[in-house]
């Protein structure tokens, strides 16, 4: 089994709802496995830390995962249209993988959350490709092969999945927002048995 790193910052549950189901989609590819992680949230005070190991979810994600593992599909909810800073910080740790190439040549993948259908989701969709194709990474989007895209009037783009909270409090993931986000599983996770196939 190979995995792929599903990674991401959640605020209010829906990237993670998200993120749960890329790796249902992941997990759909025979000999793949998603690898589910998450990063702390940054403190505005520079001194303080998170526990090491959250008290509930999935574990927080360390350098080695990304070392590790044969594909990544990362997401973030949109902070006026750029990643959120959780994220950023842990990808700003990334240097020595970055100097390695610990990452040049996998597969990744981006999805995002937003309140409004114009919060800035595509353009936080490409904050997040920037530094993976500085690691090397091949991007995977949806291709409009997929009539979902097409059609659905919730999240969804060819940069990645996405969702639409409508600012609601009490929010689930729409029917076409599910489909999306395990094509996008599936498909990174597709890429990266190909490309390990061929190593």
């Amino acid at each position: 089994m190979s995995d792929v790193l599903v990674l991401y910052y959640s605020r209010n549950g829906m990237t993670e709802a998200l993120a749960r189901e890329i790796c249902h989609g992941v997990d759909a590819v025979d000999g793949m496995a998603s690898r589910l992680r998450t990063v702390p949230a940054v403190s505005t005070v520079a001194e303080a830390t998170e526990e090491s190991i959250p008290a509930a979810g999935p574990p927080y994600a360390s350098v080695d995962d990304l070392s590790e593992c044969a594909g990544l599909v990362m997401g973030s909810p949109t902070r006026f249209g750029n990643m959120a800073a959780a994220l950023k910080y842990f990808l700003d740790g990334t240097g020595s993988e970055w100097l390695a190439g610990k990452a040049a040549g996998k597969p990744a993948g981006v999805f995002t959350s937003t309140s409004t259908l114009h919060g800035g989701q595509e353009s936080t969709l490409l904050s997040m490709a920037l530094p993976l194709l500085h690691h090397g990474m091949l991007l995977v989007g949806l291709p409009f092969t997929d009539e979902k895209l097409s059609s659905t009037t919730t999240g969804g783009s060819p940069y990645g999945a996405s969702h639409v909270t409508w600012n609601r409090s009490n929010d689930r993931l729409s029917a076409d927002e599910i489909h999306l986000a395990r094509a996008l599983g599936r498909r990174v996770a597709e890429f990266a048995k190909r490309l390990e196939r061929s190593a």
